[in-house]
C-alpha cells in the first residue's frame, strides 16, 4: 500500500516508530536494529514500509532502506515465519549478519531471536539460500546496514569482491569486511588488507 512514507520523528521506542507526514502520525513496528540506528526525536527520516493487512489487523512494518524491505519480505514467505517473527529476527542481527548466516547454514545465530527455533531456522536457511545475495547496501539514513557512509559501502563491496576472487568463500569473505571498524579515508584496498588479517588471525 505504501512504499515509503518520509516525515519527522514523534516518537521511538524498541518496536515502534510515530512518524508524522501531512499532520498524520504513521504508527510503524521497527525492529530493535532500525530504533537503534534512528536519529533522535524531530528530525526527518524516509522509512520504507510493508504493509501487513488481516482480517482482525492493520500493521506497517518499516525499514531503513530497501535492501532491509526486501530481505523482511523474504522471510515472511517464508512457511511458519510470520511479519512478528521475521521483525524478532532482524531485531537481532543485521541483514548483513543475516545473509552471512543464510549462506553459511549458521541456523544458530538465527534460532537467537526470540519465538525461532532451530528447525525454523533451518528452513529459513532451506528457502533463503538460493534467494539471498551478499553484499553491503546503503540506507536512506546515510550509512550501510553494517556500518559505514556512502562513500565507502562501495568499497566494502570491491573488497568482499575480491575476497571472493582469491578463493574464500562468499560467507567467509562478508563476515571478514563486516568486522572491520571502516573510516571516511579507507578505500577497497585497505579495506582487503584489514579483512585479510581478520581471516588469517
Amino acid at each position: 500500500m505504501y512504499a515509503y512514507i518520509k516525515g519527522e520523528i514523534v516518537d521511538i521506542t524498541e518496536d515502534n516508530l510515530v512518524l508524522e507526514c501531512n499532520h498524520i502520525g504513521y504508527n510503524i513496528r521497527i525492529p530493535l536494529s532500525v530504533a537503534q540506528r534512528l536519529p533522535g526525536v524531530g528530525a526527518t527520516v524516509k522509512i520504507y514500509t510493508y504493509t501487513s493487512v488481516r482480517e482482525d489487523a492493520f500493521h506497517l512494518f518499516g525499514f531503513l532502506s530497501r535492501d532491509d524491505l526486501e530481505i523482511y519480505k523474504k522471510l515472511i514467505a517464508v512457511n511458519g515465519i510470520g511479519p512478528k517473527g521475521a521483525l524478532s529476527i532482524l531485531s537481532v542481527m543485521s541483514t548483513d549478519d543475516l545473509r552471512c548466516a543464510i549462506v553459511s547454514g549458521d541456523s544458530k545465530s538465527i534460532s537467537k531471536a526470540p519465538g525461532i527455533g532451530n528447525k525454523s531456522a533451518e528452513r529459513i536457511i532451506l528457502e533463503l539460500r538460493d534467494k539471498v545475495r551478499l553484499g553491503f547496501e546503503a540506507s536512506s539514513a546515510g550509512t550501510s546496514a553494517a556500518g559505514g557512509t556512502l562513500s565507502n559501502t562501495a568499497a566494502k563491496n570491491e573488497a568482499t569482491e575480491a575476497l571472493i576472487s582469491l578463493g574464500y568463500l562468499p560467507a567467509e569473505a562478508l563476515k571478514a569486511v563486516n568486522q572491520i571498524k571502516i573510516t571516511d579515508d579507507m578505500d577497497s584496498g585497505s579495506i582487503l588488507k584489514q579483512a585479510l588479517r581478520v581471516i588469517m588471525r
